[in-house]
């Protein structure tokens, strides 16, 4: 008896390691769907899958993200709210409750959530950028009223003039994302506010600071011929896409780059082309570029990308592995950098 007990619960252990590999392979594939813009069949997936794992959170949270891509805030709003009062210290859920209640216009709503998300995770980065960009939202309402009652308010007209400069920048603001990993931060493209001007009345004195002697100067950093071109060759990457040409795009990898998937290059480059033409917008930006080299026809670069199409907005770490080609720096792998 003592070897058919162990011989059971040795069965029992493999049938739950099978269970949780299947389960995590169906979150994986209904991300995947949702990374392809295939939002709603993802949602009937995620709903099928939520029947028999009522209390997955990572689940819950894909369907609260894919409710929001779908038009659905009001169910968003409550998938998330029920997050939040069922798991109280994960920030993610308050971060996007704030930006479902900033895209209505509930700024106050927006700020109690983004204040509970800073209070369990003080490090929030990305909560931290979100309020910012309520407070400048809330700031450019008062300084519209305050113009309304005095359209001689000099001040308030220069205050409202930065906050729709800041806002009108190519950095999309404060938007839901399909980003779902948990507990992993939610990534939300933000943007940060800068100090308000300074009142002409009335100044303080300040004293001129001591000049630098010259002999302790940094010098200005050097930036080779070669980085300068891979830098370029990104960039121009990440304008085709902004842009939406095709050609122009797919023309910035190599023709050994390496499919994310491992399908055929032309696989791939169909559902590129789908997906860049398909949204009647797109907005691309990248951040904190780092160029390191392999050696001279190899180089990895490191940046923060920003993307915006619609309703859906992600911030994401990437590397591309770049290769020389031609003379041409073009992209051999691009993944994500987690």
């Amino acid at each position: 008896m003592p070897v058919l007990r162990a011989l059971s619960h040795g069965l029992l252990m493999l049938a739950l390691f099978v269970a949780a590999s299947a389960r995590a392979d169906e979150l994986k594939n209904i991300t995947l769907l949702a990374n392809q813009g295939q939002n709603a069949q993802a949602l009937e997936r995620i709903n099928t899958y939520l029947i028999s794992k009522p209390k997955d959170i990572q689940a819950i949270f894909l369907r609260g993200v894919l409710l929001a891509e779908t038009g659905k805030r009001d169910e968003a709003i409550k998938t998330f709210t029920e997050l939040t009062e069922k798991n109280p210290t994960l920030p993610e859920p308050y971060n996007n409750l704030a930006v479902l209640y900033a895209d209505q216009g509930q700024y106050d709503k927006a700020r109690t959530a983004l204040d509970a998300a800073i209070k369990t995770h003080p490090s929030y980065a990305t909560a931290h950028e979100n309020l910012g960009d309520i407070y400048a939202r809330m700031a450019s309402d008062a300084y519209g009223k305050a113009l309304q009652l005095d359209t001689s308010n000099t001040r308030a007209k220069s205050k409202l003039s930065l906050i729709k400069d800041l806002f009108a920048s190519p950095t999309p603001p404060v938007q839901t994302t399909a980003k779902v990993e948990v507990p992993k931060e939610t990534q939300i493209a933000a943007i940060s506010v800068p100090p308000a001007p300074a009142k002409s009345e009335p100044k303080a004195e300040v004293k001129p600071a001591k000049p630098v002697p010259e002999e302790v100067k940094a010098p200005a950093p050097v930036i080779s011929s070669n980085q300068q071109a891979v830098t370029d060759a990104v960039q121009h990457w990440a304008q085709a896409w902004s842009s939406q040409n095709v050609d122009q795009y797919l023309a910035s990898y190599a023709s050994n780059f390496k499919t994310p998937n491992g399908e055929t290059r032309k696989a791939w480059e169909n559902i590129r082309r789908e997906r860049l033409s398909k949204p009647s917008k797109i907005q691309v930006s990248l951040n904190r570029l780092e160029v390191s080299f392999e050696n001279d026809h190899s180089a990895k670069v490191r940046f923060q990308q920003s993307y915006r199409s619609g309703s859906l907005s992600q911030r994401t770490s990437k590397l591309l592995v770049m290769t020389q080609q031609h003379g041409k720096w073009l992209i051999q792998q691009e993944l994500t950098d987690r």
